[in-house]
Formats: C-alpha cells, sequence, structure tokens
C-alpha cells in the first residue's frame, strides 16, 4: 500500500519528475509492520509504555495518507472506489464469519427491543459509515475461547470506519492543504482541544466518536499526504526535529499529568495521543530514507514485512480474536498439575501466548487472506512474501535486450 518514485539517475538529469516509475518504499513497508507487530503486542500486554515506544495508529493512518495522496493524481470518484473495493471485502469476510456465529448464538433483531434499527445499523457491516452493531456478552466456546468474544472481534473495526471517512475526506483535505498547508495539518489538534476543553459538544455517540477519531489522528493522515506532495521536503531541515519533540513532549506531558499508566494510557486520552503521535510521526517522516530496495540488514526480514503489508487489513481485523483464542488454549495448561506446580512462571509469561497468537494469525492469513488479493483485482495467493514476484522481475531484467 506504500508509494514513492524511483530516483532519477544522474545519466537522464533531464527527465521531468512526474515521469519518474513508481516503487514502492521499504521504509514505509517496515515502518507498517512494526505498527502491526506493536498492535497485536500492545492488545495481548496491555502495556501502556507501548504506544509511547511506537504510535502504531498514527503511523498507520500517516503512510494511508501518503497513498491516497499519491493517488488522487487520478480523478477523486475512481480513487475512492478503489480504496473503498480494497478495504470492504475484507470486512464483510469478518462479517460474513462474526454475525453468523453471533446469531447462532442468539443475537438478533429483538435484541434491543427495536428490530428496525437493528436491521439498520447491521448495514454498517457493507458500509462502516459507523461503528458495526455487535453482541455483547455472548458466552465463550470452554476450552477454546473466551467469553464476550464479540467485543473482541469489534473491537477494530473503529479503524476500519475511521479509514473510510478520511477516504471520503480526502480530495478535499487535499485541496485545503495546497492551499493553507499549515492550517490544515493543525485543524485535527485544534479539534482535539475543543474537544478537551468542552468547547465542542455534540450529542449522541456514532458522530462524536468519529470527529474524535479524526481529531486524534486526523494530523497524521494530513502528514502522511503533505509528505506525498513535498510540503514536509520544502521546510528547512532545521524546522522538523526543533518542532516535532516538542510536541510530542507536550502530549507526553498532558498524559503524565492525567494519571497515565496501565487502564489509562494514550487510548484514553485523545488529545495526548493526538499530540504525541504526531510529533513522533513528524519525525518519522522527516527522516523518510525512501529505501527503493531492502537494506542490506533487513533484507532476511524482506519475506516477513512483504507479508505483513500485503496482509494488513486481514491481520489488523482478526488479531484481537486470536489474542482471546490464544489465552482461552493457554489458559488450560493450568489445569495440568505438573506445569502448575513446576513452571507456573512459564504459564504466566506472556511471550509463549504471544507466539500462539502469530500462529493463529498465519491460520487467519492462510483461511482469509485471499479477500485482499480478490479486493485488489489479483491472483489470490495463500502467503504473499513477496518472493516469487521478485525472482520473476529478476529473472526478467537478465533476459532483457540491452541489459
Amino acid at each position: 500500500m506504500t508509494t514513492h518514485a524511483t530516483p532519477v539517475t544522474e545519466a537522464a538529469p533531464q527527465e521531468p519528475a512526474a515521469a519518474k516509475k513508481p516503487g514502492r518504499d521499504r521504509y514505509f513497508d517496515l515502518l507498517r509492520a512494526l505498527a502491526l507487530f506493536r498492535v497485536v503486542l500492545y492488545h495481548l500486554t496491555g502495556w501502556a509504555w507501548l504506544p509511547l515506544v511506537f504510535p502504531s495508529m498514527g503511523v498507520m493512518f500517516a503512510l494511508a495518507g501518503n497513498l491516497m495522496a499519491r493517488s488522487l493524481k487520478r480523478p477523486a470518484v475512481q480513487v475512492i472506489r478503489g480504496r473503498m473495493r480494497r478495504l470492504l471485502p475484507p470486512l464483510w469476510l469478518l462479517g460474513v464469519v462474526g454475525v453468523t456465529a453471533m446469531v447462532l448464538q442468539g443475537w438478533g433483531p429483538d435484541e434491543d427491543g427495536h428490530p428496525g434499527w437493528w436491521l439498520l445499523h447491521l448495514t454498517f457491516w457493507i458500509v462502516p459509515l459507523s461503528d458495526p452493531p455487535y453482541a455483547e456478552g455472548l458466552p465463550g466456546v470452554h476450552g477454546f475461547i473466551g467469553e464476550n468474544w464479540a467485543a473482541d472481534l469489534a473491537g477494530p473495526l473503529w479503524y476500519i470506519r475511521a479509514y473510510l471517512w478520511y477516504v471520503l475526506l480526502s480530495p478535499v483535505l487535499l485541496k485545503a492543504l495546497r492551499a493553507l498547508p499549515v492550517l490544515t495539518i493543525l485543524m485535527p489538534i485544534a479539534m482535539a482541544v475543543g474537544f478537551e476543553q468542552g468547547w465542542i459538544t455534540l450529542p449522541g455517540e456514532r458522530i462524536p466518536s468519529a470527529l474524535t477519531d479524526f481529531s486524534t489522528f486526523g494530523a497524521c493522515w494530513i502528514l502522511g499526504m503533505a509528505h506525498q506532495e513535498g510540503i514536509l521536503q520544502r521546510l528547512p531541515r532545521y524546522i522538523v526535529p526543533s518542532v516535532a519533540p516538542v510536541i510530542a513532549l507536550a502530549g507526553l506531558w498532558y498524559a503524565l499529568h492525567h494519571d497515565f499508566g496501565t487502564g489509562n494510557d494514550l487510548d484514553s486520552m485523545p488529545l495526548a495521543q493526538a499530540l504525541w503521535s504526531f510529533g513522533t510521526v513528524f519525525l518519522l517522516l522527516h527522516l523518510s530514507p525512501s529505501w527503493t530496495e531492502w537494506p542490506r540488514r533487513l533484507r532476511a526480514f524482506a519475506g516477513t514485512i512483504t507479508l505483513l503489508n500485503s496482509r494488513a487489513v486481514t491481520i489488523y481485523l482478526w488479531h484481537n480474536t486470536c489474542i482471546l483464542i490464544a489465552a482461552t488454549l493457554w489458559d488450560q495448561l493450568w489445569g495440568f498439575p505438573v506445569l502448575e506446580q513446576n513452571v507456573p512462571g512459564l504459564l504466566e509469561s506472556v511471550w509463549p501466548v504471544l507466539v500462539l497468537v502469530w500462529i493463529l494469525i498465519g491460520c487467519c492469513i492462510l483461511a482469509f487472506g485471499w479477500a485482499e488479493d480478490l479486493a485488489a483485482k489479483q491472483r489470490p495467493r495463500l502467503w504473499p512474501t513477496g518472493e516469487s514476484g521478485a525472482r520473476v522481475r529478476r529473472g526478467r531484467r537478465r533476459t532483457a535486450p540491452g541489459s
């Protein structure tokens, strides 16, 4: 999903920038892979310091905004339709599995006494303009998945809803960015301050939650667009290293003065999250080495990073469920007295559970990942590490005339 242009060689200095061929930016691929791994680790452990080490959601929205700005060189309607086509089929597949299981466990139109509203809200599983509904308090399956599993399955869906709205708003945001770059970038931060101070209040839950997500991560999306547009590159080199840490530290200061800790981390503090994510993403985009090929030290991980990028939506949608299943399965080991008496530290450790989580995520990639290929109008692949494609490209270069 990343975008960039291959550099113009010295042998062809007269070639205009618009003629450069697009390629993958491996630096962005690395950032997305790290973001996904951190999300999984955080949702397993709940360690409050992890979002400080790497603000995954801000990074993921910035990379998506970068890609969207590049795509908008084509007609906006065509781009939005293409983005929705890539985003929605994996969600539909999750809905087919999840909603069917909820209905089989008794969830239905009479759940909240308003059958019509239940059916209407169910359409958010088709186009998530708002959060899709789910059944609360469902019993689990003993020894396999814990109770209230539907809440874990639906947990990541806020990201899909926020992503969809960013896509729909991107043509307007891009025009505003080109006309008033500073004001456009800072607008979501100003909204976050307004919400925090109570200057902006809205009734209900669905609209305020959507606007809160925009105020929290919208600046990161717009920063990604600004990077693609070359706006950040035109800044004096000293600006970002001077300003970005101050903004991030302001977010950290705010968090520390509002009881930051386990159970009350950045996810519970939209303004602190907005400032910390903005400052960190600003620095990461400023560094942006734009690797067209993997650095030597990372080549051993190239296949894994490619897999994570190729199945990013599948991993994000299913990882919460995989965590719940892994934790439930691992807890069964406490039923063996020999393990409980001799290796209680192992049973309490998160690391074996993390391994099991990634094994289950791998199973989800095999079972559901093909939907991302179909959404991209590509041939379905079970395990897309990119190795076969690399071999084909190398073969083509060897046989190309004049090479």
